[in-house]
């Protein structure tokens, strides 16, 4: 039998709102405080997988996901997902413009809006991994602060009273369309329009390039992982009444999904890549086991939860190498993870969640599998259908928009040389004990070396059109063939030797001040040999 008392059934977001005690607020601005951390494990994450003349920018890029994305959410996001002044629609809210609240107010108003922040937060950064080493920053800063935008009016379908979406009793507890969906399909189009970094898909039999830093990825990853419990267990919106029974399922179903996500990302290593666990597998399962549990996080059954990340995990771990065929090329694997996911998870609601009595946090509807028809599959599935419609088409027209003012693509010569150094005159030094050992060069040589580069692939084409494979660079993330070895290469039976010009000698003579952030570590070191002491 239902509960009677309003305060117990909360339908909506805005409903939520009214029934929020000071023990709800401690717990709403507990949980939001954690998910804040998370934006430390997209960090760590995020610059394992780049290479490393690109770490420090993608770091900074998240950082700007709160500064400018926190900024758009405080002028108008909040406004258009939870206004409810005249205007306020089905489609978009309207009021709370440059949020304040008397102090009558202030407590409700403000502890649910650093929550939604968090949020909001969350699915910028999803994208910035999927433009990781390639998209310029300040074109990235302006995409921050829209990108708002495209999250804000979802929030406000799925999670007020006034939402198409809520009134056709679409569930999604924690956000895995709001927030997953939403920048997973952002990242799509972002990684589409921005195209394949510079060389990543010249050889099409060379895997994916190898991570920066995978301890820094695994790191990332566990930052992410507990940050999932604030995340979930966080969406109940409180502890009073029913809803720190909600909470703590949300607890066990996280772990569960987790669980069954790493278990099956370590299945899926083993008998597709010759039997070794590979490290983005299991990063990609068990952050894809997560995605998928968020949309039902409060309503599934342990057993339900280990089938539901398990199922995920194996999809995030397809679709990585389906979109490397399709040459759209995500660093950090988002789309696999958020896409894929989220896809999976809003349906798994359709398939296994049951009504639940004490808060109705189903909407009275049970799904498929368990004898309540399709109704609440059907309405999952068309949620999944309009949210990626809309987050598609809104990133491509706001990223078309801001390359008309700002390119959003770097410049091959600054692709090659690293955001850490054009972007925040960062030079990536392999060890400081040998600084004055390698030749360094400036931006301003960027010209010369490129016209070096077209010589050298010339004349290296006409050297081994009879032989092996050229060399490849150490380079995570290029393929290209370096300036330096061109017109005086020699090979013999013990080594490659480079022979520099004496203009390029006398020129990396006089210019000491920037470590070449693209040159591999062993045209440094057979260089360093060649320079007059």
């Amino acid at each position: 039998m239902l509960n009677s008392t309003s305060s117990e059934m909360p339908k909506s977001f805005n409903d939520d709102l009214k029934n929020i005690s000071w023990d709800d607020a401690t717990w709403i601005m507990t949980s939001s405080f954690i998910i804040f951390t998370m934006q430390s494990g997209f960090g760590l994450l995020e610059s394992g997988y780049v290479n490393r003349k690109n770490e420090v920018n993608i770091m900074v890029k998240n950082a700007i996901d709160v500064i400018f994305g926190g900024l758009g959410y405080w002028m108008f996001g909040y406004a258009f997902s939870f206004g409810k002044d005249d205007g306020t629609n089905f489609f978009i809210g309207v009021g709370s413009f440059f949020l304040d609240a008397p102090e009558k107010d202030m407590g409700v108003v403000f502890s649910t809006y650093i929550f939604q922040l968090s949020f909001a937060t969350t699915a910028t950064t999803i994208v910035s991994g999927a433009m990781a080493e390639r998209c310029s920053f300040g074109a990235y800063c302006l995409f921050s602060f829209f990108n708002t935008l495209i999250f804000s009016l979802p929030a406000g379908w799925v999670w007020t009273d006034r939402g198409f979406l809520s009134q056709m009793h679409v569930v999604d507890i924690a956000g895995c369309s709001a927030v997953h969906l939403v920048g997973g399909t952002s990242a799509l189009v972002a990684a589409a329009m921005l195209k394949p970094r510079l060389g990543r898909y010249d050889d099409p039999s060379e895997g994916p390039p190898a991570l920066g830093s995978p301890t820094n990825a695994m790191v990332g990853m566990f930052m992410l992982w507990w940050g999932w419990l604030g995340f979930n267990c966080g969406s109940t919106f409180g502890v009073s009444g029913h809803k720190w029974k909600y909470a703590a399922r949300s607890a066990i179903v996280t772990i569960n999904s987790s669980v069954g996500g790493g278990i099956a990302a370590l299945v899926f290593s083993y008998f597709t890549q010759h039997k070794k666990f590979m490290v983005t597998h299991l990063i990609n399962g068990i952050l894809a086991s997560l995605v998928a549990i968020t949309g039902g996080c409060a309503l599934y059954h342990p057993w339900e939860a280990f089938i539901v990340g398990a199922v995920g995990a194996v999809l995030a771990n397809c679709a990585v190498p389906l979109l490397d065929r399709l040459h759209i090329d995500d660093p950090v694997g988002a789309i696999a993870v958020h896409g894929a996911g989220s896809v999976w998870g809003m349906l798994a609601v359709g398939l296994f969640v049951e009504a639940d009595e004490l808060m109705r946090l189903s909407k009275g509807l049970t799904g498929l599998l368990r004898g309540g028809g399709w109704r609440l599959l059907g309405v999952q599935l068309m949620a999944v259908v309009v949210v990626s419609a809309w987050s598609m088409i809104t990133t491509f027209l706001l990223l078309f928009i801001i390359n008309k003012f700002v390119p959003i693509r770097m410049s091959p010569e600054e692709e090659k040389a690293g955001a850490d150094l054009v972007e925040h005159n960062i030079r990536f030094e392999r060890d400081h004990a040998f600084n004055n050992r390698y030749p360094k060069l400036d931006l301003a040589t960027i010209n010369t070396i490129k016209m070096h580069m077209e010589m050298m692939q010339q004349e290296h084409r006409s050297f081994h059109s009879s032989s092996s494979p050229p060399e490849k660079l150490n380079s995570a993330t290029q393929t290209e063939i370096s300036p330096i070895k061109h017109a005086g290469m020699s090979m013999d039976n013990s080594e490659l030797s480079v022979i520099i010009p004496s203009s390029e000698k006398a020129f990396v003579r006089m210019d000491r001040d920037v470590l070449t952030a693209w040159m591999s570590d062993d045209e440094k070191d057979m260089i360093a040999k060649r320079l007059p002491k």
